[in-house]
């Protein structure tokens, strides 16, 4: 396969990624904001912040299906089309109701992933995937620029809506460049059928189990990039330029460190680098129960370099394991990863409400952290015959 076709796919996939993880990430920077200008209630402020990540977790494996049948240059070409439409959109939001319309759409954008992942694989070798992956993976900067970009250009451009505004506008441009620049890889094979790529789902246990590998690791690093702006404001009395200015530390942090996992587990396996991923990240959460910014700050990074590796682990193991559905089983991984995200933002908001502090919800992500660091021993790494090769074959 020609190298310089494959790194320019490489670059192009991994724009648009961070592009779609820029547009996807919009809302919360502003959530305090519009918490405060329409005197939102905990839950109200939460749900809008879990919002985009709803409908971008239920249509990633849809879509991830729709790039290994039609390829991945035009579902993700459309896809960043599309997503200009409900971020301008959100410019023009004067109620509670129509930003929660309006973010709704928005989650499409969380759907990338899948595309990205589905277009990118076919370019490499399975040896050279992980390192691959860990590199497009790495496209979740974007998250940065919307945590500390939107506050920064608001005070700029004189306004959030003037900076969603240059958000839609950076997606629909660069929508029509990938139509016109990228090029799916020369694969030969036959496309399946929707039911064919659907019974995969259903008599592959290890897609479930890899599932919620990222359903913790990548749910992780969504719900806590889209959820720290508020509590940092909330807990340690951050301005919102400061809290984005923080949180995009934790998005970079988890951003290196993806690609460092999958180069890892190209070398070691990803199973073996998973289960220090888990030992780490369920310690390390307990130093977010601190109300101390010290033991907060060394938990929460931490933490993030710790899901940042797992992220990269676990996209090692799905094209190896998976290099024939692809597109499908990423669907699959995503979507959960994609409701780890989701689920986390509205269970903090009732958490806080029942208890009045967030502990309990960092407490919970460690446990979660021991039970994968578990299931990963027993089902991945124990054993060493038959009953492994049989459950993981694709």
């Amino acid at each position: 396969m020609n190298n310089s076709a494959s790194k320019t796919a490489l670059t192009l996939s991994t724009l648009a990624f961070a592009i779609s993880f820029a547009v996807w990430g919009m809302i919360s920077p502003m959530a305090k904001t519009f918490q405060t200008t329409l005197h939102l209630t905990e839950w109200q402020v939460w749900a809008l912040i879990a919002t985009p990540v709803l409908l971008g977790s239920i249509i990633r494996l849809p879509m991830g299906m729709l790039a290994d049948r039609l390829g991945g240059r035009v579902v993700f070409g459309v896809l960043l089309l599309f997503i200009a439409f409900p971020a301008w959109m959100l410019s023009l939001a004067t109620s509670y109701e129509q930003l929660l319309f309006w973010a709704l759409f928005l989650g499409m954008a969380g759907t990338s992933f899948s595309v990205g992942v589905a277009f990118t694989s076919k370019w490499f070798p399975p040896q050279q995937q992980g390192l691959a992956l860990g590199i497009y993976g790495a496209g979740n900067i974007g998250q940065s620029l919307a945590l500390f970009g939107i506050p920064y250009l608001s005070g700029v451009l004189g306004g959030w809506q003037m900076t969603y505004k240059v958000f839609a506008i950076v997606a629909l441009v660069y929508g029509i460049l990938f139509l016109l620049l990228a090029r799916n890889a020369p694969v030969q094979a036959q496309p399946k059928s929707f039911g064919e790529m659907i019974k995969v789902l259903g008599t592959q246990p290890l897609a479930w189990l890899l599932s919620l590998f990222y359903f913790v690791t990548f749910g992780g690093f969504v719900a806590l990039s889209i959820g720290l702006p508020k509590l940092l404001q909330e807990i340690f009395h951050f301005t919102k330029e400061d809290a984005g200015l923080r949180v995009a530390g934790f998005v970079l942090v988890a951003t290196i460190m993806r690609p460092l996992g999958g180069y890892f587990s190209d070398k070691w396996g990803g199973a073996n680098v998973l289960k220090i991923i888990f030992l780490t990240a369920g310690i390390l959460a307990l130093g977010m129960t601190f109300s101390s910014i010290v033991p907060f700050t060394i938990g929460a990074l931490g933490v993030a370099a710790s899901i940042g590796l797992g992220n990269g682990a676990v996209f090692k193991l799905v094209p190896q394991h998976f290099h024939k559905d692809t597109g499908t089983v990423t669907g699959l991984v995503g979507a959960m990863g994609g409701l780890g995200g989701f689920f986390p933002p509205l269970l903090l908001g009732v958490i806080k409400t029942q208890t009045g502090s967030y502990v309990l919800g960092f407490v919970l992500l460690a446990v979660f952290c021991i039970l994968c660091l578990i299931l990963n021993y027993t089902v991945l790494i124990r054993p060493k015959t038959g009953g492994k090769a049989q459950l993981a074959e694709a």
